[in-house]
This record gives C-alpha cells, sequence and structure tokens, in this order.
C-alpha cells in the first residue's frame, strides 16, 4: 500500500471515528436533556378538576353546551391569538400552575381520541360544572359536573394501571398534583333566577350540602390514588361584574360573597377532616376569596386601575352580555383585573398561580404547592 492510499485510508478512519463521537455526543446531549425536563418537572403529572376558571377546552366538545370560549375574543394575547377554549385573553391558572411545576399545559380530556394516556396528566375541567349534579344542567345546559370528572377519572385511572401497571400507577398518582376547583357556579345557580334549590334549601343547608357532596368525591378520588390535593375555595364572586351590574351602585353583592366565606369555611374544615382519616393525603388550600379582596384593596400596587369593568363584553361594566366576537374588548389588558363577566385576565390567572404554587401562608394553608411536592 502505497503512501498516500495509508493516509487515505487513516483519514477515513478519523473521519468515521469523528462521525461516532459526533454522533455519541448527539445522543448524549439529548439524554441529557430529557433527564433535565424530566428532573425539572416537580411532579410527574398535574390532574385538573374544576370550573371555567381552569376549562382548557373540554367544552368545546360538549354539543348543548351554552358555555364555550371557542371563539374571538378569547385567546387574543396567546402567541398563536387564536382562541383555545379558556375563558381568558390567555392562560388560565391551569396553565401557568402546571409550567410551574415544570409540565405542558394538560389537555382537555374529551380531546383525547383513544390510545395511550398522556403520562403528564389532562384536564377534566368543564366551564358551568358544579359540586352538585344539577349545577351545570340548570346554568349552561351541558356540563361536566365533579360527579362527571370524577367518572373520567376513573377510566384514567383503569388506563394507568394498564400502562404502567398497578404499582406504577400507584407511584404515578401519589406523586401528581390534583388541582381541584369548584364552587362558584353552584352559588351562581342558587342565587339564579328560577331555582330550584332556593326554594329547597336554607344557604346554611346548601352550604352542608356542598361540602358534604365535595367530600364524597374526594374520598372516591383518594381511593383512586390522589394524595396530593391543591384545593381552591371559592372567591368573592359577589364582585364579578355580572353581580355588581345587578347594583345600581355597582357595588359587590353582599348575600352572595357571605354565603360563598360560609361555604369556605366548612370546606377548610372538611379537608382537616379528610386528611385526618385518609392515611397519607396531604392538601394545599387556595384562599381564593382572601386574594381577591387583597387584590380589589391593593389594586394599584397590584398594577391594577380597573377592578369593577369587564375587559371584553357589552353593555354596563361590559357585563350585559359575554364575550363574544360582537363584543368589544379594552386595549389594555393587563391593568384589568376582569376579562368577561366572569373569569380573570390573564395577569390576574398567573398571580394566583404564584400564590399557589409558593405563596405564604397568607393565602395557602396548610402549605402551598412547592412545600407540598417536597413531602
Amino acid at each position: 500500500m502505497n503512501t498516500h492510499t495509508h493516509m487515505h485510508v487513516h483519514n477515513m478512519a478519523i473521519t468515521s471515528h469523528i462521525t461516532r463521537v459526533g454522533a455519541t455526543m448527539a445522543l448524549l446531549v439529548v439524554l441529557v436533556l430529557v433527564f433535565i425536563c424530566k428532573a425539572q418537572a416537580a411532579a410527574p403529572a398535574v390532574y385538573i378538576l374544576g370550573d371555567s376558571l381552569v376549562d382548557v377546552g373540554n367544552n368545546n366538545y360538549l354539543p348543548l353546551s351554552l358555555l364555550k370560549a371557542n371563539f374571538p375574543h378569547n385567546g387574543v394575547d396567546l402567541p398563536t391569538g387564536k382562541p383555545t377554549g379558556s375563558f381568558s385573553n390567555g392562560q388560565n391558572a391551569a396553565d401557568f400552575l402546571a409550567k410551574k411545576i415544570g409540565l405542558p399545559s394538560p389537555p382537555p380530556y374529551l380531546s383525547l381520541t383513544g390510545g395511550a394516556t398522556p403520562i403528564t396528566g389532562m384536564s377534566f375541567a368543564s366551564g358551568g360544572a358544579g359540586i352538585l349534579e344539577e349545577t351545570g344542567g340548570f346554568l349552561v345546559k351541558q356540563a361536566l359536573s365533579l360527579g362527571k370528572q370524577v367518572e373520567y377519572f376513573t377510566k384514567v385511572h383503569d388506563k394507568l394501571v394498564t400502562q404502567l401497571g398497578p404499582s406504577g400507577a400507584e407511584a404515578h398518582l401519589s406523586k401528581s398534583i390534583f388541582l381541584i376547583v369548584f364552587g362558584s357556579n353552584d352559588w351562581f345557580a342558587y342565587y339564579n333566577v328560577g331555582s330550584v334549590d332556593v326554594k329547597q334549601y336554607s344557604p346554611q343547608q346548601y352550604v352542608d350540602r356542598m361540602v358534604s357532596t365535595f367530600k364524597g368525591f374526594l374520598k372516591t378520588s383518594y381511593g383512586l390514588g390522589a394524595r396530593k390535593l391543591v384545593v381552591s375555595g371559592v372567591g368573592a364572586i359577589g364582585c364579578c361584574p355580572i353581580k355588581r351590574k345587578e347594583n345600581r351602585t355597582g357595588e359587590c353583592s353582599v348575600e352572595i360573597n357571605y354565603w360563598s366565606t360560609k361555604y369556605n369555611d366548612g370546606l377548610k374544615i372538611m379537608l382537616e377532616g379528610l386528611k385526618s382519616e385518609s392515611l397519607g393525603m396531604n392538601y394545599a388550600y387556595f384562599d381564593t376569596y382572601g386574594a381577591m379582596v387583597d387584590l380589589f384593596q391593593n389594586h394599584e400596587a397590584h398594577g391594577y386601575s380597573e377592578i369593577n369593568k369587564a375587559c371584553c363584553g357589552i353593555g354596563s361594566l361590559k357585563a350585559d352580555g359575554p364575550c363574544t366576537p360582537l363584543a368589544t374588548y379594552c386595549s389594555n389588558r393587563t391593568n384589568h383585573v376582569f376579562w368577561d363577566l366572569y373569569h380573570p385576565t390573564e395577569t390576574v390567572a398567573s398571580l394566583f398561580a404564584g400564590y399557589l404554587y409558593s405563596g405564604s401562608q397568607q393565602f395557602m394553608v396548610p402549605m402551598n404547592v412547592e412545600q407540598l411536592l417536597a413531602l
């Protein structure tokens, strides 16, 4: 073999060695990235049960529902500028919490068509849904009640057992976060014109019914392996634009706010009791009511100038109708607390998700999500 040929073979060997090293390095980089992404997520999955405050598009798939957000001007501040089915100008609290945990935003359960279950969680939340079975039907014709959402979670649990094996599914669910946001719609339904519940139950009886129904479904979820619950109280819903416009002065509705706090008191006692009787269960309770009142009282410090009026809507306080393509919307969404007649703007959702994740005892008891994840 002459020197030239020898050099050529030698160079080829070096080149192929470099190629192999390059490929190995590329593979290592991929593995490191996968590891980093895995390491960044503080929980294997986040499961969302709730109402329109955390709905990421389930209602798009409910043909009879009167409460949908899959049209403009919803989603106007998303990177795509397109509506997704979330009742917001951008992302909602569920999206922000998932991001803080290091997970993708959970897809709506009803959007999944067979196949494997997404391993990072999903959302069962539905606009108009209530703790009580009759709430959604009365308010918006069709919604996934808390009972229906737990039923769907049962199906997901069974699929996870198939995918991961019984002990794998148990380990996965015990470390996952369950964000549960309910109760507002039950009160909107109770105080709505034509409500049957008002005739049947005193407000205190209604509170007791909500709390005991909720407890039953939390026990079912615990039985299916849920161990880390993040439960939101009902906010100062009497201060939503829809309720303010009922008063000529534009003040908050005192009565619905009062009973929302009474419900929250019952909810907190129930959660304490449930923890004491459920081995290995822990929870973080978010005082949504307190957070809203703080926001109204200190709105300027938080950077908000408009606390009464919706950004998107029509008429008085922009609350005579929902946010539809025919409605007008404000040019500065960041200074409004409310996006439409019921729902907060994206920046408020982000603020509250921050409280959920790492907030102090002022709004998070007995711990926040970060502390819950560390258990």
